[in-house]
């Protein structure tokens, strides 16, 4: 696009005045093919062919928006937690550029992620990491369509960061900006990479959320289960430290998730037991918070049993690992296949497109995929997940969800004030009421299926019991 509008004001600049034949003006055509290079190398045809200078001039002027041949891009901006991220996706999909900054070394110094300390390595990267992702493009901020930027849920001191550098760059640029919901764009990430047709179910399971949604389309979401107490990430990063992995050499530069999927590799899954979470309520929240005091208690036995001190490793930290991988594994599967039972029952998603979408962090452990993927050759479903790379908080989830929004021209601010106004927020709005859930999610209205999710009946209590015998994680 640069180069183009590099070529075409020095055409227009040109007097195509044609001298006179029979008494009539000749119109001043360009009667060839131009051919200009666009981003990376791609050849842009534009035929002109026949086409008058002022139609040529509209054409310009306009920004080539009826253009069939020139390919719209998206800089999204990723700031919600721990990560600063940015990429320039697309509208094919297409990663043309993308920068990610990690902390994920700094916090592990400290234990946990510290709010003040993210901040301020947010503010240190997020301009070197835009302009790397710009600059792998090929482009500059005058090339883009849009911009969007996550402003929910996360950290707030991280949030505050993305966002205000994503409106000061869309009003000094003069360009959209688009608001990303985190969860949303994790659940659409896999738009790019696989067809997912609306409307599917999203497992979203990460170190800050554990969702069950149904995704309707774009604007319309319901959740029907999410976490009443901790999530899963976070319940195995917790873990982690307090059976002090990474005081394990191989293990001391990986995420606590890594960590026991890792050592668990080598154990025994049924080694100790634990218990199942909302084993007694027929819905699908879940609930982590029992299994990590489980699981410490376990860990004091043990230290006191094999007489463990200080930092060293109790001996049978592989089949611990494994034990709490598969407890883990067991409660998201049990809450996903009781969510399939209620949509089968409800009949809300169509026969022809039973699709399980998983992602989130917590999606990357290759040992719950593999479960979920059993649970989904039992129920008939179709698992889909984006690559590890993507589950993970990065800057290119975000630019596609913007993508999708702005081809759909849903939730896209042109207004300088309207850009103004947009605030982060740390929490979404969650509505609970007594034996159901409902979220309104981008101030969409949760329908039906949302506000009857937690009151499974007999019917489906009786299926899913006989299903439940079916499917195993292991």
């Amino acid at each position: 696009m640069a180069a183009l509008t590099r070529v075409i004001p020095r055409l227009l600049s040109y007097n195509y005045s044609l001298p006179k034949r029979n008494g009539i003006s000749a119109k001043p055509y360009f009667i060839y093919l131009t051919s200009i290079h666009q981003l990376r190398c791609k050849l842009l045809q534009i035929n002109l062919f026949h086409t008058s200078l002022p139609l040529l001039k509209e054409v310009v002027e306009g920004g080539l928006g009826g253009d069939p041949y020139r390919r719209q891009v998206v800089l999204g901006i990723e700031t919600s937690c721990d990560d600063t991220g940015a990429a320039v996706v697309a509208d094919s999909g297409e990663v043309l550029g993308e920068a990610l900054h990690n902390q994920q070394s700094v916090h592990l110094r400290h234990g946990g992620i510290i709010p003040p300390v993210a901040q301020r390595l947010h503010e240190q990267n997020i301009e070197q990491v835009v302009n790397e992702a710009l600059e792998k493009a090929g482009m500059t901020v005058r090339d883009l369509d849009a911009i969007a930027a996550t402003v929910k849920p996360g950290l707030s001191l991280s949030l505050s960061v993305g966002t205000r550098y994503g409106k000061n760059l869309a009003v000094s640029g003069k360009k959209p900006f688009i608001p990303i919901h985190h969860m949303e764009a994790h659940a659409l990430t896999v738009r790019m990479v696989h067809k997912a047709e609306f409307p599917f179910l999203v497992l979203l399971a990460s170190g800050g959320h554990s969702l069950l949604v149904i995704a309707h389309s774009l604007d319309h979401w319901s959740i029907i289960g999410q976490t009443i107490d901790d999530a899963p990430g976070e319940a195995l990063d917790q873990g982690a430290r307090r059976l002090k992995l990474r005081n394990i050499p191989e293990c001391a530069s990986m995420s606590g998730g890594q960590a026991i999927e890792y050592l668990a590799t080598g154990g025994n899954p049924r080694a100790y037991e634990f218990p199942t979470p909302m084993g007694k309520y027929k819905d699908c929240t879940f609930s982590f918070s029992g299994l990590k005091h489980t699981l410490t208690r376990l860990i004091e036995r043990l230290e006191e049993e094999y007489e463990v001190e200080g930092g060293n490793i109790i001996p049978p930290i592989q089949d611990v690992c494994a034990s709490f991988q598969y407890a883990v594994t067991k409660h998201l599967v049990r809450q996903t296949q009781r969510a399939m039972v209620y949509l089968d029952v409800r009949d809300l998603l169509p026969s022809q497109n039973k699709t399980l979408v998983v992602s989130g962090g917590v999606a990357c452990n290759q040992y719950i995929r593999a479960a979920l993927q059993k649970l989904c050759d039992t129920t008939g479903y179709q698992l889909l997940c984006p690559p590890p790379k993507l589950c993970t908080d990065n800057g290119i989830m975000i630019a596609w969800n913007g993508m999708e929004r702005w081809l759909a021209k849903a939730g896209v601010l042109h207004d300088e004030e309207d850009i103004a106004a947009v605030d982060f927020q740390a929490s979404s709005r969650v509505a609970a009421t007594t034996g159901r859930v409902c979220m309104i999610w981008f101030s969409q209205e949760g329908n039906q299926a949302s506000s009857e999710a937690g009151k499974i009946s007999s019917r489906s209590t009786a299926y899913r019991a006989q299903k439940m015998n079916d499917t195993n994680c292991e």
